[in-house]
């Protein structure tokens, strides 16, 4: 029986393990980046190669996401993510060990292969502890996580792989994961499993549109069949957020992948110092997305519409980081890190996008849903690193920096222009 009287606020904690999930998820795709310099020349891989690798995280991730979605409406989150986090973890072990180009490709694929499930599990669990008023919040907190683990985890990073080299920098990064999957499975229960939760916390969060007892009580489970992934694919305002999700997804695989190698080598500054000052756009990407979640949560409070409350504060990110284009334009450092700050502000701004799954997903596919939006954003994760990998074959970045802007651009206009009124895509019946 669930305690009565004083409302809980065990929320807030689920919502605080999903941000260490996050750190650690992010902590796993990054390292590469850390490493790629050091990597690329004991391996003798080539810039056009390096962008494959890159890319080969994404390759296993975008296309899984289906998948995913599916998987993280079937089964618990508390089992699911605790054995991603150890598989995932597992693997980035062994990338401390690759040999080559093949090696290393077929690791990064494994890691993509068990994160894919990570952000439809990372929505299912938003969906069911927090109701829709809080629910931007939520997202921005464990969001954030991906920014401020790798703002004050690449100098950690970086003086790691100088004190053990890249090897030793991907079988730390993994053995933290194996241990913090174990901890999850211990601590994280669902809304009407935790023992703590009070009764008063479960009706907040159920008459405020949290859906843990449909999740618990409900009919079958969505699976995979072309009736149920016809209804999250042929909705105009769902492309629209689909194809936004891309664009500002470019922004973030820039600064995951081929950040770093552009401060070493295009901008020729110190690897230690470069560490520190990698750090600072991922800051900026944190603060943009918690300011986000903070004014669209207050403008829906303030009575403001779902659709202007959630778009502006997106519309306004994705326009701030085509200023990633100034960078171009400048020799001194100062001013390219304000650039890259500015621009990755702007993207942080807009990763509050996953509140759109919530609000326009039929209520019985929301997995799927999360699944094909998580799947048309990951493509920047293939694409993004190996159009750069061309782009920046002969040493100069500028054509790089252009590309990132115009996307930014794009998106913008996708959720000006096409997704338009913003509610709920009409549910047909559930086929199981």
């Amino acid at each position: 029986m669930k305690a009565q009287g004083k409302m809980s606020r065990i929320r807030y904690a689920m919502v605080a393990l999903v941000f260490v999930n996050v750190v650690i998820n992010y902590l796993d795709r990054s390292n590469l980046s850390v490493a790629a310099s050091a990597l690329g020349k004991d391996l003798r891989l080539s810039k056009v190669e390096m962008g494959y690798i890159f890319s080969a995280f994404g390759w296993a991730y975008a296309f899984l996401q289906i998948p995913g979605g599916l998987i993280a409406d079937r089964y618990a989150p508390r089992v699911l993510y605790a054995f991603c986090l150890i598989t995932w973890s597992v693997s980035t072990v062994f990338q401390g060990f690759a040999r080559g180009f093949a090696s290393l490709f077929a690791l990064r694929l494994a890691t993509g292969t068990f994160e894919a499930p990570s952000y439809p599990i990372n929505n299912r669990v938003v969906t069911s502890w927090f109701p829709d008023q809080e629910r931007a919040t939520a997202i921005a907190l464990f969001v954030s996580g991906q920014f401020i683990g790798l703002a004050f985890l690449t100098p950690v990073l970086t003086a790691l792989q100088v004190s053990v080299g890249w090897k030793g920098l991907f079988v730390v990064t993994g053995l933290v994961g194996i241990v913090w999957g174990v901890v999850w499975y211990f601590f994280y229960r669902d809304p009407l499993d935790h023992p703590r939760v009070s009764e008063a916390e479960l009706n907040h969060i159920e008459e405020g549109g949290g859906l843990f007892r449909a999740r618990k009580t409900g009919p079958g489970l969505s699976v995979w069949n072309r009736e149920n992934l016809k209804q999250v694919l042929n909705r105009r305002t769902l492309w629209g957020i689909y194809i936004a999700q891309f664009c500002v997804n470019a922004t973030l695989w820039f600064f995951l992948t081929w950040f770093p190698t552009y401060l070493v080598e295009y901008r020729k500054l110190d690897f230690i110092k470069t560490g520190f000052l990698a750090s600072i756009p991922f800051l900026a990407a944190c603060a943009g997305l918690l300011l986000s979640g903070y004014i669209s949560d207050k403008m829906v409070k303030e009575g403001k519409s779902i659709g202007v409350a959630r778009k502006t504060p997106i519309i306004i990110g994705m326009l701030l980081s085509v200023s990633i284009v100034g960078a171009n334009y400048t020799a001194d450092t100062a001013m390219v890190i304000f650039f890259m700050a500015l621009a990755f502000f702007g993207a942080g701004m807009a990763l509050i996008s996953w509140v759109f799954v919530s609000i326009l997903s039929p209520k019985h596919l929301i997995g799927l849903t999360g699944g094909v939006f998580n799947f048309m954003g990951n493509l920047a994760s293939i694409v993004v690193p190996i159009v750069i990998g061309y782009l920046v074959k002969g040493g100069n970045f500028q054509p790089a920096l252009v590309f990132i802007g115009s996307l930014s651009f794009i998106g913008a206009c996708s959720y000006i222009f096409i997704v338009g009124k913003i509610e709920r895509v009409k549910e047909l019946e559930p086929v199981s």
